[in-house]
């Protein structure tokens, strides 16, 4: 019987099995190494641009300014007496004519009422002198004595009833009324006018503010030789404290036709409606004012114009799409945007929103700026594909 030797039989079984096996390890690594080589680059981010084009705009100027009450009445004693009661309550809002205070009435009615009787009694007198001096009774010089009491006797009751009704103390106007100046127990009166309370009418409301002499030469100079038109409307805007914008325009009134020789500025007044009480006298506030109206004029966002070392610049996209920074100058404003006199060239795509997202020279995408949207293309959530399962 013929043998056969173990390791020829082994080499086969051992062949078949290892192929295989190097096969699948190939085909494994090359799964693996597929993914790595086809990775992209991720994409440039976007920007929010604007394209520089020329138009006609309004030059606005923001200066500081202080509120005031449309109308301010100080309420005071007119007679001595003690404040028996308040009749208000502080902060509210009274109307004209509303009682505020009362003042004790009794040292009051009594004189009325005196002067009331010595009046009747005077009144008598001279009516039953009448007939008598037409018979000669009385002398002429009596009669007329009379006729004295009785006008001297009407004076004192008219000032009595006066004295009288000023025990009620009204409110001057209507407006907004402080706190009270004195409590109930209070003498007020004697030898002064004593103040009472402050009523002040809040809607509308005044805003004085100041401009520099020499800007209102130079926006003379710059109307008389054409470079700019007179502005045609008279709105201004009032800016709060915190930069926002009040909801409601408001007027020119008046500028003063002399420069204040210690300041070297011209005031001037403007008035805004106030229905629902949102401003207040002595707030801190921002006009903002049409001074001229200027045509082909490139206007940018504040937001688009940066400073540094060099001086003021803008970020723009390029040809290539790619950041470039541009040096420009600024002349004024319009609103709540810078006018730009220098730097840029029509058509040039200027970045408003997104430079946090790139860097000078690097790519990017362009897309216009919606201001009216809520959220820019430029700081929208990016969202990633999910994995398949």
């Amino acid at each position: 019987m013929k043998r056969e030797v173990p390791w020829l039989v082994g080499k086969p079984v051992f062949a078949i099995i290892l192929l295989p096996m190097l096969f699948s390890g190939c085909g494994h690594n090359d799964g693996q190494q597929k993914p790595a080589s086809a990775a992209a680059a991720p994409p440039p981010p976007e920007v929010d641009v604007v394209t520089v084009a020329p138009g006609s705009v309004v030059l606005t100027q923001d200066l500081p300014g202080r509120l005031q009450a449309y109308r301010t009445a100080q309420v005071r004693a007119r007679v001595e007496g003690i404040v028996e009661k308040r009749l208000f309550i502080e902060g509210s809002d009274v109307k004209a004519d509303d009682m505020l205070f009362q003042i004790d009435t009794r040292n009051y009615t009594a004189a009325y009422n005196s002067a009331k009787a010595d009046v009747a009694v005077a009144r008598q007198t001279l009516e039953r002198y009448k007939p008598l001096l037409e018979v000669k009774a009385v002398s002429q010089q009596d009669y007329d004595l009379a006729e004295a009491r009785l006008k001297q006797a009407e004076s004192t009751l008219s000032k009595a009833q006066l004295d009288l009704e000023n025990t009620h103390v009204p409110a001057p106007i209507a407006g907004r009324i402080g706190r009270a100046q004195v409590t109930e127990g209070a003498l007020v009166g004697r030898g002064e006018a004593t103040l009472l309370a402050t009523v002040e009418q809040v809607d509308p409301l005044y805003a004085n503010f100041t401009q520099p002499g020499a800007d209102v030469l130079r926006l003379q100079q710059a109307i008389k030789v054409g470079k700019l038109k007179r502005a045609a409307s008279a709105k201004v805007e009032l800016l709060l404290e915190d930069g926002s914008v009040y909801s409601l325009p408001g007027k020119l009134l008046f500028s003063d036709l002399a420069v204040d020789p210690g300041t070297g500025s011209v005031s001037s007044r403007a008035e805004f409606p106030n229905p629902k009480h949102e401003l207040l006298p002595g707030m801190f506030v921002r006009i903002r004012f049409p001074e001229a109206n200027a045509d082909n004029t490139i206007r940018l966002p504040q937001r688009a114009v940066q400073a540094g070392p060099q001086g003021q610049f803008v970020m723009v996209v390029d040809a290539e799409n790619k950041i470039a920074p541009h040096p420009v100058k600024t002349g004024g404003m319009a609103g709540g945007d810078f006018v730009i006199t220098d730097g840029l060239k029509v058509g040039e795509q200027v970045i408003v929103n997104g430079l946090q997202k790139a860097r000078p020279g690097s790519p990017v995408k362009p897309v216009p700026w919606n201001p009216a949207s809520g959220v820019s293309a430029a700081n929208a959530p990016t969202t990633t594909p999910s994995a398949k399962k």
